[in-house]
């Protein structure tokens, strides 16, 4: 057996038993963060196993350490907040400014980022949902985007930088059809006032578009 086959293989392990260790500690945090008391066993398993799966995820599509790292860093952070934002409808800051900043860090880190895409797309995502919630708000009188969503979009511009943020909203548009398309198919009743946690949605969007690329230009 060669050399880059044990490394790729201990990179895999590594990364599945810390994903464990930081999908439990997710836990602990999903549920300290809304002041909702201790985590059951059952959210500390399932969120150990996810994180686990994000990290061997992360080790097979980037088998170089440091990609992989970042990969890794950028999946168990939107594992959370998709977690937050599916069970509270909230995206703080203490979770979504972190992202920006690991998406600036990626950019510093890695070759073939490139850190003014990183901040002019963390600047467009922003711009983007907040003048999109500005003028709903607007037009409708009532939210229709929460304020933490800017936000989360300025992190996946600033990990993907701005040409991949179409990739993202489309993945989390289609991400959110299928949810409302599921609700139909069961029975259970639609409207257009029903409530969507439109962060978990961004996260599916900026884990693919990270991982693939952006549409139209998959590598």
């Amino acid at each position: 057996m060669t050399t880059a086959p044990m490394t790729a293989y201990a990179l895999l392990a590594g990364l599945v038993v810390i994903g464990a260790s930081v999908g439990a500690a997710l836990a602990w945090i999903s549920v300290r963060l809304p002041e909702k008391g201790r985590p059951g066993i059952r959210r500390i398993v399932a969120l150990g196993v996810a994180g686990a799966a994000v990290g061997g995820w992360s080790a097979l599509a980037l088998p170089s350490a440091v990609p992989a790292l970042l990969t890794a860093l950028l999946g168990w952070q939107l594992l959370l907040l998709a977690v937050v934002d599916g069970e509270n409808f909230w995206l703080p800051d203490i979770l979504t400014w972190p992202l920006i900043i690991s998406g600036a860090a990626a950019a510093v880190i890695l070759p073939e980022r490139s850190v003014t895409d990183a901040g002019v797309g963390a600047a467009a995502g922003f711009a983007l949902l907040w003048l999109l919630a500005f003028v709903y708000r607007n037009t409708r009188g009532r939210q229709g985007l929460g304020g933490g969503d800017p936000f989360m979009l300025a992190g996946a511009g600033a990990w993907v930088g701005w040409v991949g943020l179409p990739s993202v909203l489309l993945w989390a548009a289609i991400g959110g059809l299928s949810l409302v398309v599921a609700r139909a198919a069961t029975g259970r009743k639609v409207s257009g006032k029903d409530r969507l946690p439109f962060g978990v949605f961004l996260a599916i969007g900026l884990w693919l578009t990270w991982l693939l690329g952006p549409i139209g230009l998959w590598r």
